[in-house]
């Protein structure tokens, strides 16, 4: 999920529980999409309206753990 993120493959709902798609499809495992965003390794690129679908980008940390797990794997 971090990768399709860091490639601008992915979106966000604006919410207080952001939903992710990928290449326009929801993401079949939301639970962990909730987590990477309750977890400050996701966010809205964008400030959005309630339910709007925004780019999703990165956070500092995000690029973080993806930068050490690409290092690892």
């Amino acid at each position: 999920m971090l990768r399709a993120v860091a490639a601008g493959r992915a979106e966000v709902s604006c919410s207080c529980e952001p939903d992710l798609y990928v290449d326009g499809l929801g993401c079949c495992d939301q639970y962990t999409a909730h987590q990477l965003a309750s977890g400050g390794l996701v966010r809205p690129s964008v400030a959005g309206t309630l339910g709007q679908r925004v780019r999703a980008e990165l956070t500092p940390a995000g690029r973080a753990v993806l930068s050490v797990s690409v290092r690892a794997g």
